[in-house]
């Protein structure tokens, strides 16, 4: 294994790292470019009686998370049984071939077809999964884990971002524009596969850690397989259930924006892009900043850190925006940001991802790290299995709240008390991570990590 670089953006300019690293940004902004557009070309343009508009996102985002549901198991055994790059490779063939189908969907305003993509798109994801969580301790040193990590979930986050506002403006083109929105939206959908699949080409051998494994195609069977693995580590296991946690918590956020923007803010639609923007940039600060905070290690110590500022900031966006006088007229991007009482709730929205970004990154690394490699790649299929499953109790949950007459801020109050309850829960259970903690701030003072 090669020396540590000084800086994680090194790691771009290796071939271990940067084809995987431009192979997985470009799936992940596809994946956002096809569901966001076809989210406002239904809503706005190929509406269908049985989609109404209204229903238009929440079908789609089910239809997407449907197959990390019924095939992450099937995942992880492929990627455990199989040489990862040649995995990468049949999942970006497959893209190209969604996107190809897709176009021809956009072109005739199939909308059943569309679906279909999504839900091919959902399938090209799970089975990247992984593979990508699998790769990185394979390639990656102990002391290059948590900066490899923090880049992948910066370029995730990136990726989210650019696909909604490609997708959002290239849906948005004007009647009578050439291209036309649906061929725009097709076009940008084959360039970035093709794209995808040039930068996969470029991913370095990767050998099976399990190469005599049997498949087993039961899902339900796999899954509880899988996930008896990983509570044979019980420290693995409990982190996955703190990932989810955080998924959980991440997903209330996410979707919550356009009616928070709208309800609370009274903001239009780029209010609402705004709060994607800033959040997006938070979770990737605060990803990038575990490899400088840990020392090039794998250090748990950041978690109970990024937990108390989910709470603190979760807690305090709630008390503002419980705050945030009625407006007479909905504000735009420039009056909203020329209030002086609105930088203050940014800010709060900013140190609250950025906090959530130093929760997952060292999580991530541990189970890479210790679980065993010949199981590793199905241990992170079960993590997503979970993951999937809390983020469908998020939507109910709050979906419940809300229709009980709970307003958002009060939404996010109770998130920033659950998350008292969770992150106390996993640290009780879990009691290396405060342990580490104490111990790394006790470093931190008598050797900041800015002087190092």
């Amino acid at each position: 294994m090669s020396a540590p670089p000084s800086s994680q953006f090194a790691l771009l300019r290796q071939r271990r790292f940067a084809p995987f690293f431009w192979t997985q940004f470009l799936g992940a902004m596809n994946d956002n470019v096809l569901k966001f557009a076809f989210t406002v070309l239904v809503t706005y343009r190929l509406s269908v009686h049985w989609l109404p508009p209204a229903l238009a996102g929440l079908a789609i985002g089910a239809v997407f998370i449907l197959p990390f549901l019924l095939f992450s198991a099937t995942a992880g055994q492929l990627a455990d049984l199989l040489d990862k790059a040649r995995v990468m490779r049949m999942v970006k063939n497959l893209e190209l071939a969604i996107m190809a189908l897709a176009a021809w969907g956009l072109w005739q305003g199939w909308i059943a077809l569309l679906l279909g993509c999504i839900f091919l798109m959902g399938l090209h994801s799970t089975v990247f999964g992984p593979v990508k969580y699998a790769y990185l301790p394979q390639h990656l040193g102990e002391r290059e884990l948590t900066g490899g990590n923090g880049l992948v979930e910066m370029g995730t986050f990136v990726a989210i971002l650019l696909g909604n506002v490609l997708g959002g403006v290239l849906a948005g083109l004007p009647e009578g524009s050439v291209p036309s929105s649906v061929q725009a939206v097709g076009l940008a959908g084959l360039l970035l596969a093709a794209l995808g699949r040039w930068a996969v080409q470029g991913v370095p051998p990767s050998p099976p850690d399990a190469p005599g494994l049997r498949l087993n195609f039961n899902p339900f069977s796999e899954t509880w397989r899988n996930l008896q693995l990983a509570r044979q580590q019980p420290t693995v296991f409990r982190t996955l259930l703190g990932i989810s946690w955080l998924w959980f918590f991440g997903a209330v956020f996410l979707s919550q924006f356009p009616a928070y923007a709208k309800e609370v803010l009274h903001g239009d639609e780029h209010v609402a892009s705004l709060l994607l923007v800033v959040f997006s940039v938070g979770v990737g600060t605060g990803s990038l900043l575990c490899e400088r905070l840990s020392r090039h290690h794998v250090e748990i110590g950041l978690v109970p850190l990024g937990a108390l500022g989910m709470t603190v900031f979760a807690g305090a966006l709630a008390w503002t925006s419980g705050l945030e006088p009625a407006a007479a007229t909905r504000w735009g991007l420039g009056d909203f940001l020329a209030q002086p009482g609105h930088w203050p709730l940014l800010a709060e929205l900013y140190l609250l991802s950025l906090s959530a970004g130093l929760f997952s990154v060292p999580m991530y690394a541990l189970v890479q790290w210790r679980s065993p490699p010949s199981h590793r790649a199905r241990i992170i299929a079960a993590n997503n299995i979970l993951n999937a499953l809390y983020m469908i109790a998020s939507a109910l949950i709050v979906g419940a709240l809300r229709s009980a007459g709970l307003g958002i801020p009060g939404v996010f109050g109770l998130l920033a008390l659950a998350n008292v309850a969770a992150a106390g829960l996993l640290f009780l259970r879990v009691p290396d991570y405060p342990r580490r903690c104490a111990a790394w701030l006790a470093a931190w003072r008598q050797h900041p990590p800015a002087n190092e």
